[in-house]
């Protein structure tokens, strides 16, 4: 009998209204907004449920807002639902959500380390002089050639590997700029760049990094429930002890979501249960493990289409 996964989405898969109707029909998913109000000492959720869309697109406030929709979303899921999953994984930010899920971080302490998280990446760089671009169709040693002759002593580096026809890259503007043209320039057509806010994933991230090292060296780590498939190393982790480590080098370090995928569908996984606001990781888990069932829980509807696991 195949295995299930619980993935949990990051940046980009936020909307106004997220969670809402969760709110309005569970008292857990309810309880759950109204401790991350209570942690961050704002009301969080009226940004869920209400926006504004640019209020919300702010990295401080994506991050503990798509936090918060997901791990509602899951107690619902667990409330309400037989099974559970045998494997846990996020998309950078959604890597806060799968520990939680697995009992390592307490959730009130995972909203307000996301918070300073969003900040402190903001911050590392100056709006504007950093950016994040998609590069569809290239091949990952061909993408590393275009990146070298892109650089011209500024950053740009593989930031996100999501799927095999999908890397997105991110560095100085400047050099992701021209990283696109030769893309372009050989032949592949679809390099684009993305609305991002800071060039996340990339070495100019170190500031970031730094600071978030500090904060995480204040939230206790508990045992995992359940093994956590990590961003950086695209493995299994049920080490508390390097959990900490782990999310300050995934500042800096690719996104290995493609092999992290893989490595599930490997390790007997045939159904991946997207956990949150939106369907980008569904929509990459059908590139990468072309075998495996995809579902995914943000309101009432989808919950009632989950089947047991």
């Amino acid at each position: 009998m195949s295995k299930t996964a619980f993935i949990f989405p990051g940046q980009g898969s936020q909307y106004a209204g997220m969670g809402k109707e969760l709110a309005e029909n569970f008292a857990v998913a309810r309880q759950t907004f109204e401790e991350a109000d209570d942690a961050l000492g704002c009301s969080l959720s009226r940004l869920c449920f209400e926006g504004p869309e640019e209020e919300l697109k702010l990295t401080a406030n994506t991050q503990p807002a798509i936090l918060t929709t997901s791990v509602a979303a899951l107690r619902v899921v667990r409330a309400e639902s037989p099974g559970d999953a045998a494997y846990l994984a996020g998309h950078s930010l959604g890597e806060y959500s799968a520990l939680v899920a697995a009992g390592a971080i307490a959730f009130s302490d995972a909203v307000r380390t996301v918070r300073a998280r969003g900040t402190f990446m903001q911050e590392a760089v100056p709006v504007g002089t950093g950016a994040m671009a998609a590069i569809l169709g290239v091949e990952p040693d061909v993408l590393a050639e275009i990146c070298c002759e892109a650089a011209a002593g500024e950053v740009v580096a593989p930031a996100n590997f999501n799927s095999p026809s999908q890397i997105v890259i991110a560095g100085n503007a400047g050099a992701v700029n021209r990283a696109i043209e030769i893309a372009k320039a050989r032949g592949f057509r679809k390099a684009m760049l993305l609305p991002v806010s800071a060039p996340f994933h990339c070495s100019l991230m170190k500031p970031a990094a730094e600071r978030l090292a500090a904060t995480l060296a204040g939230v206790a780590v508990s045992p995992l429930g359940l093994p956590v498939v990590t961003n950086v190393e695209a493995e299994p982790n049920r080490d508390h002890g390097r959990v900490a480590d782990l999310l300050v080098q995934q500042v800096c370090a690719p996104v290995l979501w493609d092999a992290s995928v893989r490595k599930m569908a490997e390790l007997g996984v045939g159904r991946f249960i997207e956990i949150g606001p939106g369907k980008v990781l569904s929509g990459l888990v059908k590139r990468i493990a072309k075998e495996a069932a995809t579902a995914g829980v943000e309101d009432v509807a989808t919950l009632k289409g989950l089947q047991p696991a």
